[in-house]
């Protein structure tokens, strides 16, 4: 009887848990509601085989790091291609100084690259998480009305933003409220 009481609190938990998470509308709004103005997207950089990075890692060396395969240099060039295809202008692109997001950034085309601190992977060192998303959040917050911006990060600094766990490619479109939290409107999988 135990374990039938257990089983059911999991089941409850599980349900509420999936009931509580935003609705997230389908591919079809997911562009149009990225048309809107002050509509920002959080992209997980293109496949990169691995986790994390090897023991001599270093950010200037592009060599020590895990990269994007041709195959995520591929997905990340027919992202872009869809993204112009469908008629959205960023206006602002920013990325993670590791070469993976860098890549990712460039091979999207959708213009000029900023390398930016904050977005930087704090994987291996979970100390500055809480600064680190605090300070993606003013960044936003801080942009002139009208501003679309693409980030290029990594799923941890993702998650930290919004809870979701999102794929290789991965592309979450939010906003900043008035009170300066992030409101999450859609998802765009790979």
């Amino acid at each position: 009887m135990p374990l039938l009481r257990t089983f059911s609190i999991i089941a409850a938990t599980l349900i509420c848990c999936i009931t509580s998470f935003p609705a997230h509308a389908s591919a079809g709004n997911a562009w149009e509601i990225w048309k809107q103005g002050d509509t920002h997207a959080l992209m997980r950089h293109a496949i990169a085989p691995g986790t994390g990075d090897p023991a001599n890692f270093t950010l200037d060396d592009c060599s020590t790091q895990r990269n994007l395969d041709d195959l995520g240099r591929n997905q990340a060039r027919r992202t872009g291609g869809r993204i112009r295809e469908m008629g959205i202008e960023i206006n602002l692109v920013l990325s993670s100084q590791w070469c993976r997001c860098i890549d990712t950034a460039s091979l999207l085309a959708l213009g000029p690259v900023r390398p930016e601190p904050s977005l930087n992977s704090f994987f291996a060192d979970r100390s500055t998480e809480q600064q680190q998303t605090r300070q993606i959040a003013d960044l936003l917050a801080t942009l002139p009305s009208g501003t679309k911006a693409m980030l290029v990060t990594h799923q941890v600094n993702i998650t930290a933003l919004t809870g979701i766990y999102p794929k290789s490619g991965e592309i979450i479109l939010i906003r900043v409220t008035n009170t300066g939290d992030i409101e999450i409107l859609a998802r765009l999988m790979p």
